[in-house]
Order: C-alpha cells, then structure tokens, then sequence
C-alpha cells in the first residue's frame, strides 16, 4: 500500500492550498492554485474514507479486551476488514498519475477511409453518435469543419467538444472503426467492409506551445463542398500550413477572420498533439498492451449491423446493442477501456 508518509504530505499540500485560496491578500495566481487543488480533492477525499477505515478497525480492535464487547467486536473488525481492499483499490485509482490533458476539451477528427461512398456515410454515422454522446452527457458539441459527399457522407469532419472530462473519456476512442453492412448503394444485397478513422486530441491552448509565423503560411481560397449551397463563392477559406511539419489545416466557414482563428485552433491542437505522441512513444517499449496506446493505424472496434454487435478488438468487449450505440449509448465502452487502462497502470506501480 501507499506510504503514510506520502498520504500525509497530500493532505498537507492540500490543505495550504486551501489556505492560499482563502486569504484573499495572498496575491497568488488564483487559477494555478484552483487547478492544483480541484485535482486533489477526490485524492484527499479518498485518503480520508481509507483513514476513517484504519481507525475503526482500531477502534474495534482495543475493544476486544472486553469480554462483553469482544463478539460484537469481531464481527465488526470482520465486516470492516472486508472493506479494506475496496478502499486500497479506491485510494490507488485516485492516486494513478493524472493525465493534464484529462479535463481539456477535445477535437475530434473523423476521416472516411477505404469504402468509398459507404466509408463517407459510415463517417456520418460515427458523427452522429459523438454528438448524441455529448447530448447524452451534457456536453457541448460545436462542428468546426466538414467536407460533405453527394449522398450525406463525410470526407472529413472536424468537431469541438467541451464539458466536465471530456479528453478523459473519449481519449480511447482514437483508431480505425470499422462497419460491416449492406450499403444503401448495394443493390446485390451483399455485406461490405468500410472504414474511418477517428482522431480525438486535447484541445491545446495558446500557451501551451508558441508557433512564430515564420513557420507557417497562410493561403486564402474559394471554397469547394458537395454542390449546391454548399459551395462557398467568395474566397474566405482559409488554410493553415505548418512549414516544418508539413502538417496543413483548412477551414472555410463563410467568414474569413474566423476561418483564421479555427485553423490556427486546430493546428495547435494537433501540432500539441504531436509532442504528445513522442513522449508516449518514449514510452511504448514497456506499454505495448495499454488500450491508450494512440496508434490511429490500429483497428480498435467493429460495428457489424447484419449480427447488431459491437467489439472493440482492444479488450475483447462484444455487446449486442449496435443500435443503443449508435444512438450514442456507447458508455459501457468507455467505462471498459478507462478500467482496462487503470488496471494496466496499477499492474506497472505493482511490479
């Protein structure tokens, strides 16, 4: 178990915090000190459930020096003894290594891949999905960029979402998510196989990284989509290269200064996305197996709509409840992913 010498100096740290926030003379940066101390309190709120635990079973156990009080005693040293592993695992969760980019908003990037017309609806589908999840959950889903099909698919679709742990949930959900269904376009009737990648990042701020303008260039140009009232006839799109990279960016909402400033978001994002896949990559020698690994290459889910299941191939999960999940009911995938990785985490602090 945790040293109590580590507890202890949790709850100090948090309780000067607590201090620091109260007194209003301090002339402290309030926002820093909030941060710090939000992420502490469920640490500290567990560290004094897991304290409570070790003094009642103290407690019971001087009063088994009673020969009136020791049966009772027992059976409540027994009852509570029974709880302890409960609240060792509970501390150790809350005491794994906190991601900073777990409380960001994310940007999610979904990519029709091979499959043609039917990768670009399947893009569609998953769109769909992200956003009744973010109904579902109460977070704010905000479309940045989409390059529409003929028939209602995507080529690309960029989208923002924000709420309470928002990259801290869907930060598995990056990787190759493949179908398995008739396509509206199949008259044979025949089940093909389609693709789309999605990418989910934590969106970056400004400070975060600094990106001189020497290093990226700016093209302005007429829009292009699906037809229709989609085509944009002024030149108002925007695109963003990053010259060191290569990476390229493009937006064309119908304003040109706000095509600037989405561009430039999601070029932050992902160029901070970039520097952390090389600290991850430093460390996939001895992480091969975790679910989090980011390799958006990888294959981690199939939806096959003929047999209405789900499997994600990282864990081995398949629900019958494609319908539920594309409904965006899709949280008891989640919630196995998140465990799967915290039961990784715990195993390499455990050697």
């Amino acid at each position: 178990m945790v040293p109590i010498e580590k507890l202890q100096q949790i709850v100090e740290r948090f309780d000067y915090l607590e201090a620091r926030m109260a007194d209003a003379t301090a002339g402290d940066d309030f926002a820093v000190l909030g941060r710090e101390y939000a992420e502490l309190k469920p640490v500290v709120e567990q560290i004094h459930a897991y304290r409570r635990l070790l003094a009642d079973i103290a407690g019971a156990e001087e009063m088994l020096g009673d020969p009136e009080m020791r049966r009772m005693a027992e059976e409540e040293i027994a009852t509570l003894r029974a709880d302890l592993p409960e609240a060792e695992l509970a501390l150790k969760l809350a005491l794994l290594p906190r991601d900073e980019a777990d409380s960001r908003p994310a940007i999610i990037e979904i990519r029709a891949g091979t499959g043609g017309d039917e990768a670009a609806l399947f893009a569609a589908d998953l769109l769909r999905m992200y956003q009744r999840l973010a109904e579902n959950s109460g977070w704010k889903f905000t479309l940045i960029s989409e390059t529409p099909t003929e028939l209602g698919g995507y080529k690309e679709v960029i989208g923002r979402i924000e709420g309470d742990g928002v990259f801290a949930r869907l930060k598995f959900e990056s990787g190759v998510h493949r179908v398995q269904r008739v396509p509206t376009t199949e008259s044979g009737g025949r089940v093909h196989t389609s693709a789309a990648t999605v990418a989910v990042l934590p969106e970056a701020e400004a400070v975060d990284l600094d990106i001189p303008q020497t290093d990226i260039r700016i093209d302005t140009m007429r829009a292009s989509g699906a037809g229709g009232q989609h085509v944009n006839t002024t030149d108002s799109a925007v695109r963003i290269t990053h010259i060191p990279t290569g990476i390229m960016v493009v937006s064309a909402e119908k304003s040109q200064h706000r095509n600037r400033e989405i561009a430039m978001q999601v070029l932050r994002t992902r160029l901070y996305d970039l520097e952390r896949q090389k600290a991850d990559d430093e460390r996939a020698a001895t992480r091969k197996g975790q679910v989090g690994s980011g390799d958006r290459s990888e294959r981690i889910r199939t939806y096959n709509f003929p047999q209405g299941r789900l499997t994600d191939h990282r864990i081995n999960l398949t629900l019958y409840k494609l319908d539920q999940a594309m409904a965006g009911d899709i949280d008891e995938v989640i919630d196995a992913l998140i465990a799967d990785d915290q039961a990784t985490r715990l195993a390499e602090l455990d050697p």
